[in-house]
């Protein structure tokens, strides 16, 4: 029985801090801050003569000790059929897309073991054991995986992505997640797992920030994963044939491009422990704005400017810190003067600040038009009162809004657990420990995430 050397790989989750609900339309562009928390896969394969076809196990101890196993064979389609008749659309699509792409006549390890994990600020910390290694820290929940309420920092698409890189590993033997070929084959195949396993074809900005890391972004053109033909026994080769065209397609007439906060600024993320629908917020807007029209259409123009003015401002600042740092260091300085109304006038953070409270007075209007609880009252109030401390610029609902995570923009010495402990406003605010990722997906050493102990 011969094995192949044990690879693991880790994708960050995001926050959409400009370009919510615009995002779905490919004519505007976003701005997703790749995070800190991870979600990581550690895949083992070996070639068993006593398997007909392929064994696929995915396990996650960390909820419950949860796993599926599927059995999957070529002539069937490398349909995956789970032995124990349970279900996980995310692993299920990834692996039947990534054996369609590849689609090889022998798999050259046919018993594939997948151990996932994700860091803590993905879900609730509520009812967990922390288990540790000299590497690694993770919470066990007693709970299966779907009964942990999520913070909203994007796990689906983060496993999605991590799952599609273990699986091309095993049948791709120098796969590279530095090499850029690489990563657009997992991106590709990554973006049609996770619609086809949501139900829906999304805008992709998750996805996008889970394999390249902080960008801005433009979604595809939805026609082009909505033209797969669906799959059926009698025409295998037909929908592997264009699977294989569309991932290997070099134009998905997609922007991707990499940007990062300016030196000196971080983001900060405070969990309020509600989370709010994605899909009925999204369905919600969208009603809305079908009936306004032409009036919705120029509250999104406006929207877009800002948000162009939130990533102009961003580049803009990361430039000064290089052209010019002593006046880049005497801002940072600035911003965290108490109390902040003494301040003075600086155009390089009004215009950002500025741009920031538009685009939230503009989905304030939105929401009560709509119904959609963008940015409920709750946060707005949240949100002010957070930006009355010294070191913070900035403060939104990212995503689609709601009442899932805030995001705050601040200097790396604010510390706002310290500052907002003790107070009565903040008591429901748990201050998720994230930062931005400087990469989106990429390897990991095995090492890593064995030998996991209670703390």
């Amino acid at each position: 029985m011969s094995a192949k050397e044990v690879r693991a790989f880790s994708a960050p989750g995001k926050a959409l801090i400009a370009g919510g609900y615009l995002v779905l339309n490919a004519e505007y562009k976003s701005f997703v801050v790749a995070l800190s928390a991870r979600m990581h896969a550690m895949v083992s394969c070996q070639q068993r003569p006593d398997i007909e076809g392929v064994y696929v196990k995915v396990t996650s101890t960390q909820f419950n000790d949860d796993e599926w196993n599927y059995r999957l064979k070529k002539k069937n389609g490398y349909v995956p059929l789970e032995i124990n008749d349970l279900t996980n659309p995310f692993v299920e699509q990834v692996i039947f897309n990534v054996f369609n792409y590849f689609f090889p006549e022998e798999v050259p390890f046919n018993y594939i073991v997948i151990q996932t994990f994700s860091d803590a600020e993905y879900h609730s910390a509520e009812g967990t054991v922390q288990k540790v290694n000299e590497f690694k820290e993770f919470n066990f929940h007693k709970k299966d995986i779907q009964d942990v309420p999520k913070t909203g920092l994007g796990s689906s698409a983060s496993l999605t992505t991590v799952l599609t890189t273990c699986l091309c590993a095993n049948l791709m033997a120098d796969l590279d997640v530095k090499n850029q070929d690489h990563l657009h084959m997992i991106h590709n195949l990554a973006q049609v797992a996770h619609c086809q396993a949501q139900g829906k074809i999304g805008s992709g900005f998750d996805i996008a920030a889970a394999t390249y890391g902080s960008i801005v972004y433009r979604r595809f053109p939805p026609a082009l994963i909505a033209d797969l033909p669906t799959m059926d026994l009698v025409y295998v080769r037909q929908y592997h044939n264009a699977l294989k065209g569309l991932i290997d397609r070099a134009d998905w007439n997609i922007f991707v491009q990499g940007i990062t906060l300016p030196p000196g600024l971080k983001l900060v993320m405070g969990d309020v422990r509600s989370g709010s629908s994605t899909v009925k917020l999204v369905a919600t807007v969208q009603k809305w704005y079908d009936n306004n029209l032409p009036r919705s259409f120029d509250v999104f123009e406006e929207i877009n400017k800002c948000n162009n003015r939130v990533i102009d401002s961003v580049t803009q600042l990361t430039e000064l810190s290089s052209t010019d740092p002593e006046r880049y260091n005497s801002i940072l300085a600035s911003i965290n003067l108490s109390p902040k109304a003494d301040q003075k006038s600086i155009p390089e953070i009004t215009e950002l600040e500025h741009a920031v409270l538009k685009i939230r007075e503009l989905f304030r209007a939105i929401t009560k038009e709509s119904g959609a609880d963008i940015e409920p009252e709750t946060q707005t109030t949240l949100l002010d009162k957070c930006l009355k401390f010294p070191g913070v610029i900035s403060g939104v609902v990212p995503g689609a809004g709601g009442h899932d995570a805030i995001a705050l923009l601040t200097t790396e010495g604010t510390d706002m657990a310290e500052l907002t402990k003790g107070n009565p406003d903040f008591e429901a605010v748990s201050w998720l420990k994230v930062t931005q990722a400087k990469t989106g997906v990429r390897e990991e050493d095995p090492r890593h995430y064995e030998n996991l102990h209670l703390k």
